[in-house]
């Protein structure tokens, strides 16, 4: 950091969206050049979504930041002018590229094998120029992603992993139209189409997966509400915009709304779903002088709310970048292809060019030098390399996603097999988050009226005790004069007798409503059940060696008295700050933590964790956070996820074992002249069935855990 000691600095953050980012290489580069700008105390790259975030001194603007990743040889822009929809184009671009190299591959692929079945003399030659016909603008159209990159390296002076590829690319091409327009024997054509095949589609992988990270951040921000009404002195409303909602302002928030912005309720009573913030499904009561907050729903009555904070001061908002700069911390984790390729491409040019320029000195002459040094490249092109780990990742996760759960990334399967601790949100996760109405020692008669009574009411225990009534066929009673009061519950007259289903205190350690009919008075209780399998689920992860633990949002009561039958700790009463501490002081310990939540309010611990899962049932912004989702009532998804894991990575480091030895065996024959680039290809192609025929075997590992 060059910032002087004797004067007191005042910090911001700043965030860019950097688009060519393609490498390990890339991430030093831009971390160790914008480190040596003045005013610049940290940096941090988040490869996988593409940004940098710069903590600076504030007399430091944007644009000087801009110019300074401009002048490392990429091309940056701040986050917020970012045009909504760029990455949208991005992947639309490489999909577009990805189906034109697909179908240039299978039609040369097709011509190829016609030539290697020894067709010779006119045939062949007319085979070559259809190639060409094929490749030219198949190679110019989908290798564009490939030849912008490597320009713009090298118009800065430096390389990526891009530039190495364009080099065998247009080498291949060339070498290629020079064979067919000489009527040579060979040519390979099919060789460098399809090496853009497989790096495309890698690369529209990878953009994907950025796609759903700003998804995530864009499904909680939404739970804001758009806008509100404003209350003025002289008495008159006004709808007023949420990003332009300022403190003090008085808000109308009527039953059913969401909130715009955080506030303090100056006038009125009401029950709002507060689980964004909390994870308890469980409405909370709120009256005078009780704060609220934006994205938070009003169920019951009209409330007045005083904003004490607004748009990008909220706690949702704080969340959102919370989630921001928890995905940050995970840029470390770069795909083990991408660490193994950074020295593994320039290794293998730099033997093209040795073989070139050895034969080239030995005296065999310009075109036998070319071959040669085409065959090396051919022969040690990364296909198997680059297949070692996205093969397994997707043979694992199609085998446990028949097991309903559903891998969102590839690379969370390295993560998962590295957890050594797993934290398990409550509400929603060890239990089904939906309370349960514990109605047996009801009367038919207190059934009757208590379901007439819960028929009428929107509030989320009188839904789940209607439904329960309702499934044992239990017939509505004749009750009249129906009103609800919000916090207070709601009352009726049947057949001149006052009825209600009335709020009360907790129950022992669990939820109730009281059913009151005359003087008679009689607690209906509510659970909410554990998944059936959670006890079997902790066990498997312990025989993995994997340590569980409950932190939760809810109350101290039920979170120790399930934390006591699961002989497990538990943490209660967590906000999004707290879940997100402890996950930090883990990882500083050493520990590896997989986080498995529902709420939005998990949302900054999913992302944060060295792995993360979410049940189906989640809000969209944790399911968007988290690398996986599991589906159904059962959690063993997630002790076999881990185990699935393992053994994913087991096979990766076996393919990767193959793919360096059969370089090692390869590449000597190539640079000796023993390799046509035919021979070449062939052995490239077949390298890569190796490597997807062991990746196969995955297949079976979502039988058991």
């Amino acid at each position: 950091m060059n910032l002087a000691a004797d004067e007191p600095i005042q910090l911001t953050d700043s965030r860019f969206t950097v688009p060519g980012m393609r490498c390990a290489g890339c991430i030093a580069k831009i971390e160790r050049g914008l480190q040596k700008v003045d005013g610049v105390d940290a940096v941090r790259v988040n490869f996988s979504a593409k940004r940098v975030a710069v903590r600076h001194d504030r007399s430091l603007d944007a644009d000087a930041l801009v110019h300074a990743i401009g002048k490392l040889g990429f091309e940056g822009q701040a986050a917020e002018t970012n045009p909504l929809g760029q990455d949208d184009v991005e992947s639309r671009m490489l999909l577009r590229s990805l189906a034109v190299a697909g179908f240039g591959m299978m039609n040369i692929m097709l011509l190829s094998v016609s030539v290697w079945s020894g067709a010779g003399g006119v045939t062949r030659e007319l085979f070559h120029w259809l190639s060409a016909l094929i490749a030219l603008p198949v190679v110019a159209y989908a290798g564009r992603p490939f030849f912008s990159s490597a320009a713009m390296a090298l118009r800065h002076r430096r390389t990526n992993m891009d530039v190495p590829i364009s080099i065998g690319v247009l080498l291949a091409t060339g070498l290629s139209v020079y064979e067919t327009a000489t009527g040579g024997q060979h040519a390979y054509f099919d060789s460098a189409v399809m090496l853009l095949f497989f790096l495309l589609a890698g690369r529209a992988l990878d953009a994907t997966m950025r796609n759903k990270t700003r998804a995530g951040i864009g499904a909680l921000l939404s739970r804001m509400g758009k806008s509100a009404r404003i209350l003025a002195e002289d008495g008159s409303t006004t709808t007023v915009a949420a990003a332009d909602l300022q403190p003090d302002m008085l808000m109308l928030v009527a039953a059913g709304e969401a909130l715009a912005a955080d506030g303090v309720i100056e006038d009125g009573r009401s029950s709002i779903d507060n689980s964004m913030l909390t994870g308890e499904s469980t409405p909370q009561s709120v009256g005078h002088k009780d704060l609220v907050f934006a994205g938070a729903i009003n169920l019951s009555n009209p409330i007045r709310v005083r904003v004490t904070a607004a748009s990008s001061d909220t706690a949702i908002a704080e969340i959102a970048r919370l989630m921001d700069e928890a995905g940050q911390s995970r840029s470390h984790y770069v795909r083990i292809a991408d660490r193994a390729s950074r020295l593994y491409a320039p290794a293998v040019h730099t033997l093209a060019l040795m073989a070139f320029l050895g034969w080239m000195i030995a005296g065999v002459g310009l075109h036998q030098s070319l071959v040669i040094a085409i065959a090396v490249l051919i022969i040690t092109c990364p296909c198997a390399m680059g297949l070692a780990v996205p093969a397994a990742q997707v043979v694992a996760s199609g085998a446990l996603a028949k097991r309903g759960l559903l891998v969102k990334d590839g690379s969370a399967l390295e993560r998962l097999a590295e957890v050594d601790t797993a934290l398990f949100d409550k509400t929603g996760t060890l239990t089904m988050g939906e309370p349960v109405p514990q109605i047996d020692r009801l009367s038919s008669e207190q059934k009757s009226v208590a379901l007439a009574l819960a028929q009428a009411s929107r509030h989320p225990l009188s839904k789940g005790l209607a439904t329960a009534l309702e499934g044992g066929g239990i017939r509505s009673a004749a009750v009249g004069l129906l009103s609800e009061a919000g916090g207070e519950g709601i009352k009726g007259d049947w057949s001149g007798i006052p009825v209600a289903l009335e709020r009360t205190a907790t129950a022992g350690e669990g939820l109730s409503t009281t059913l009151r009919i005359g003087e008679s008075l009689v607690a209906i209780p509510f659970l909410d059940p554990e998944r059936p399998d959670v006890a079997e689920t902790l066990s498997v992860l312990q025989a993995l060696g994997v340590e569980s633990r409950i932190i939760s949002g809810d109350r101290q009561a039920p979170v120790g008295a399930l934390a006591r039958a699961l002989n497990i700790k538990g943490d209660s009463e967590m906000r999004p700050e707290n879940k997100l501490a402890l996950l930090e002081s883990l990882k500083a310990q050493g520990h590896r933590p997989l986080m498995v939540g529902d709420g939005i309010n998990d949302g900054p611990a999913l992302a944060a964790a060295h792995a993360s899962i979410a049940p189906g049932s989640a809000s969209d912004v944790s399911q968007q956070a988290a690398d996986a989702v599991f589906l159904g009532r059962t959690l063993i998804t997630v002790a076999l996820a881990v185990a699935v894991a393992r053994r994913t990575m087991r096979i990766v480091r076996q393919n990767f074992g193959f793919a360096i030895g059969y370089n090692v065996l390869a590449v000597p024959l190539a640079l000796a002249g023993l390799a046509t680039p035919l021979i070449a290809a062939i052995a490239m192609s077949l390298s890569s069935l190796v490597v997807v025929g062991n990746s196969l075997r995955l297949a079976r590992v979502g039988n058991a855990p």
